[in-house]
């Protein structure tokens, strides 16, 4: 996978962009198609790094950001916030509201 890691204010090596790769492969589980990964990686005043992370997948598009003074926990950080938004996307479909239809006629004239 090629992701695309932006950095501000800080140079970015090859274990920051190998860290960042490999939080969206773990995205890949899902076995929905990650179309354009990119990362931001900022150092903010304080010895503070933020990590702004983007990617599409079909029907939407992810967004995660996450400040933390270590920047690799700043980069698990938007790994999960990405992770469980498109947990919430994969399972939207199994969500419905009016689950009591399902309920035969026969086990609610029991239950009363």
């Amino acid at each position: 996978m090629r992701v695309e890691v932006t950095g501000k204010n800080i140079d970015v090596t090859a274990a920051i962009r190998e860290r960042i790769t490999s939080r969206f492969e773990k995205l890949e589980k899902w076995q929905v198609s990650l179309i354009n990964p990119h990362a931001v990686i900022s150092e903010e005043p304080g010895n503070k790094f933020k990590v702004e992370a983007g990617v599409s997948v079909p029907g939407t598009k992810l967004v995660a950001s996450a400040e933390h003074d270590d920047m690799y926990a700043a980069i698990n950080e938007v790994g999960q916030k990405l992770e469980k938004q498109l947990n919430k996307q994969a399972h939207k479909g199994e969500a419905r509201r009016a689950s009591h239809i399902d309920v035969p006629e026969d086990e609610e004239s029991e239950v009363v």
